[in-house]
């Protein structure tokens, strides 16, 4: 390693230690109870809330999968799912925030999504929280997964470490991290976390800028490129059969640009559904001490994400002006923010800069493992299992759980090829589709039954496998985002078994009564 490299390393490692330091300082507190460890005892301020949110939610998919896309295919793709993104995140703190807070309490006190739903339901067969508790963990360890991938690249193209090794050592770190302090340290330190995230794509935008030779510049050099800056059409790079861009003399080859029709747009807005069934930000309403409090924290929560998703894709394209053949599959176009910050500034502000992917990815797979663990040690294990289980052994159950979760996805992760953008993608239609419909209609419409919820869940969950592994591969109409048509389906599954199905009873339409009319 050089001097410089060694200079980066330190600052690096000087950051995480500042994050264990937190974790050290809230364990006594996470580990005090089951709440606590899983749900900071709900009694989290609005800026913790906001900055958590947000910062379990983009993970190292901000800093590098979203470039990515930018750098590879031109404006298009990015960009409409950012707005997509944007607008769900809005929507979602504007409806789902506050008539969650309340209903979770009123109904049983429920400290997970799993938990919620099956309280909601009255459902004393326990199906409803074991389909949800079973999706939380299939789909939450492909978001783990994605977490390491983003450690691996990291370190392994800035040091050229080891890849596997890196994956390895990354999860390492989560994994004490997470063990140790639970939902409200992960929480506290998001706060911190998100700062260094929103700082990073700042900095690298805006000196990004001025090294590709200004706005005009970079405008001038995409234009070179069919489609880059169209916001209806995809470009289209000329690769090998091993996925490997072709150049001619240093310039980067690309075919048509491919048009994106109205539906293809719509597919890709539909991102924005999925935040209606993220159960990392879901808990976050849960967890504020006040309910009047998530106003502000919207605020904070939605400007953060504004800002955060136009400097991504922003850096994807300006990465392609001033690097417009270095990186050449799309695997390697998610290093970009790397590329762009080891090319910019000095050794400090490169690990200051590199911390932020630590950051986005380190808050992220804090978050998928708890809510994971707490699945199957709350919802099944004492839920179904053992009901008398006390909150040590529920613990102890969490941190196997965790165990187990985090060697999968490393498992998952070791595939060098693997893509951060697609992994997530897969995972966020999942859950939107799965949760998005039943959290809304649990929330708004008092005649929504536990056989709807059940119908709901599962045809959700079983249109995303479906439309993913073999509908998409046909192409044209198939070929839009599974999240739109899983969503749809699930969606109408709820309302038709619910109206088919006998009404749901008293005390379930006046606790439902209840949480529309209760003011804290």
């Amino acid at each position: 390693m050089s001097v410089s490299d060694i200079k980066i390393l330190i600052v690096m490692i000087i950051y995480m230690l500042i994050i264990v330091s937190i974790c050290i300082v809230f364990t006594r507190l996470a580990n005090k109870n089951s709440e606590n460890f899983f749900l900071g005892g709900r009694r989290l301020g609005p800026w913790i809330i906001a900055m958590s949110a947000e910062a379990s939610d983009m993970s190292g998919w901000l800093l590098m999968g979203l470039p990515g896309v930018a750098y590879w295919m031109g404006i298009a793709d990015a960009a409409w799912t950012a707005i997509g993104l944007a607008v769900g995140t809005y929507l979602n703190w504007l409806i789902t925030a506050k008539p969650l807070r309340r209903y979770s309490v009123i109904a049983g006190n429920a400290i997970t999504i799993p938990d919620f739903f099956s309280n909601r339901f009255r459902d004393a067969s326990r199906i409803i929280i074991t389909i949800a508790s079973l999706v939380t963990l299939v789909f939450f360890t492909v978001y783990t997964a994605s977490c390491f991938v983003a450690s691996g690249k990291l370190f392994h193209y800035l040091f050229g470490f080891g890849y596997g090794s890196m994956v390895i050592a990354g999860a390492l770190f989560v994994i004490i991290y997470t063990l140790c302090g639970g939902f409200l340290a992960g929480s506290v330190s998001d706060l911190i976390q998100g700062s260094v995230m929103v700082f990073a794509l700042a900095v690298v935008l805006f000196f990004g800028v001025e090294y590709a030779g200004g706005i005009n510049a970079v405008i001038e050099n995409l234009n070179k490129f069919p489609g880059f800056l169209d916001f209806f059409a995809n470009a289209t790079p000329t690769v090998n059969s091993d996925g490997i861009q072709q150049t001619l003399q240093d310039i980067p080859l690309f075919g048509s640009a491919a048009p994106l029709g109205f539906l293809a747009i719509i597919s890709t807005l539909s991102w924005g559904l999925g935040y209606f069934g993220m159960p990392h930000v879901l808990l976050r309403f849960m967890a504020i001490r006040k309910t009047d409090e998530l106003v502000f924290s919207r605020r904070i929560a939605v400007v953060w994400c504004i800002i955060s998703l136009i400097a991504a894709v922003a850096i994807g394209l300006i990465g392609r002006a001033a690097y417009p053949n270095l990186l050449q599959t799309a695997s390697a176009a998610e290093n970009i923010f790397i590329t762009l910050t080891t090319g910019l500034f000095s050794p400090i502000l490169i690990g200051i800069a590199m911390s932020g992917i630590l950051a986005a990815q380190t808050s992220s797979s804090n978050s998928y493992l708890l809510i994971a663990s707490s699945a199957v040690s709350k919802n099944i294990f004492q839920g179904i299992f053992n009901k008398d289980a006390t909150d040590k052994q529920v613990m102890f159950m969490s941190r196997v759980t965790l165990l187990v979760i985090s060697l999968i996805g490393i498992i998952i992760a070791l595939d060098e090829n693997s893509i951060i953008f697609t992994l997530v993608s897969f995972a966020w239609a999942g859950f939107g589709a799965t949760f998005g419909p039943l959290m809304i209609l649990s929330l708004f419409w008092k005649r929504a039954t536990r056989e709807g919820a059940i119908a709901g869940m599962l045809s959700g969950a079983i249109t995303v496998f479906i439309w993913k592994l073999v509908l998409k591969p046909m192409g044209g109409f198939f070929g839009i985002y599974e999240l739109l048509p899983a969503f749809i389906v699930s969606a109408l599954a709820i309302v038709l078994v619910s109206l088919i199905s006998k009404p749901p009873c008293q005390e379930i339409q006046d606790e439902f009564d209840r949480s529309r009319g209760e003011n804290e």
